[in-house]
């Protein structure tokens, strides 16, 4: 029997986008023949992957005129590229994989990895954040096979448009180590880690300026993202040079070496929009995978995870000198830490891939 050809679109560069990997190797598994369609960046990494990849070079990568002309260039491409469905991750690839679909009468799968039209980038631009909930009033009650990555997500999006959409946690798989290597932080210090996109939002301020409050623990920072510039300005203003380490860009499949080593994990996304407010962020599972006690924020998705499974601590507010407390209180309780590592051992048996991705059966 032939194989069922996907394509998959992304308007990343699918070299760090983990969730996307993951389907695709789920879609392998079930035998489909899978294209993946992304773009190139300068700072573009390159992979080995068992799926075809195809990566475009843009003329604009930011604003208005990016989206439109990557749109443009995925609709072309979709239109002379035979597939039987296609998987459109995020709204900014939905307009193309949406036509492209009804004129070829194929089948579109969409995956929502955000509340996009609700994203911290959109709050106080009113016309900007009114095109993308404009988009959104179209398409998604025309989608008939849709997922997201978190409860709060599914319930905004059916009491908005009922369309039944479904939930597809974005966690790890148990075995997570693709390229085993030592690695080490450039501190002798106990650590606390953030690791994802350095966007705005992310709780990174508050904790650089609770450093001040804490003693022998350093802040390690992996990722890259619009404001690492103006957050190594941050640093140097506040003293902190020694204690706040800028790793770079780490690929993924090298990513949980370095993660593991870390004391804590921090997951202190700020409220910036109900998109962050309902988010699931991935690093929540990737702590509990390498057992590191988590200090977090109370976004609902967020805080029903470290209290179902007790596997981290929760701050009142994001006030620096709170965020230390908090730790400091943590890191004296050895007994609380002992505990919480245990019950990261039992999380991550439930928490994994491997049984998320079942779910995926019922859309392909």
């Amino acid at each position: 029997m032939s194989k069922k050809k996907i394509f998959v679109a992304v308007t990343n560069d699918i070299s760090t986008d983990y969730r996307v990997h993951k389907i695709c190797n789920y879609l392998i598994s079930k035998n489909y023949e899978v294209t993946m369609y992304g773009r190139v960046l300068p700072n573009t990494i390159n992979v080995d992957r068992s799926y075809k990849i195809v990566r475009k070079k843009h003329f604009f990568n930011h604003n208005f005129l990016f989206y439109a002309e990557f749109n443009l260039r995925l609709l072309f491409t979709l239109l002379f590229t035979k597939t039987d469905v296609i998987l459109s991750n995020d709204l900014d690839t939905l307009p193309a994989c949406f036509f492209a679909s009804r004129f070829k009468k194929v089948e579109l799968v969409y995956d929502s990895h955000e509340l996009f039209s609700e994203g911290p980038e959109l709050q106080g631009r009113r016309f900007v954040q009114n095109f993308w909930r404009t988009l959104e009033n179209y398409f998604l009650p025309r989608v008939k096979k849709a997922y997201t990555v978190s409860q709060s997500i599914v319930e905004f999006y059916h009491s908005k448009y009922q369309n039944n959409m479904g939930l597809i946690r974005n966690i790890p798989l148990k075995k997570d180590v693709l390229e085993v290597e030592e690695v080490s932080f450039p501190t002798e210090n106990k650590t606390i880690l953030y690791q994802g996109v350095l966007n705005p939002g992310r709780g990174l301020k508050p904790m650089i300026k609770a450093l001040h409050h804490i003693h022998n623990l350093d802040l390690i920072i992996i990722g890259y993202g619009k404001v690492e510039e103006e957050l190594k300005e941050f640093v140097v203003k506040q003293n902190m040079q020694h204690r706040v380490h800028f790793m770079g860009r780490v690929a993924r499949e090298k990513l949980f070496n370095y993660t593991k080593k870390a004391t804590l994990g921090m997951v202190l996304e700020e409220p910036l929009g109900l998109s962050f407010k309902y988010a699931l962020p991935n690093k929540l599972f990737d702590y509990i995978h390498a057992e590191i006690p988590i200090i977090s924020g109370r976004l609902p998705e967020v805080e029903r995870i470290i209290n179902d499974f007790n596997v981290g601590v929760l701050v009142d507010d994001y006030q620096p000198i709170t965020i230390a407390k908090t730790i400091n209180d943590l890191l004296a309780n050895k007994e609380l830490l002992t505990e919480i590592k245990s019950n990261q051992q039992k999380a991550k048996e439930i928490l994994c891939w491997e049984i998320e991705q079942k779910k995926l059966d019922q859309y392909f």
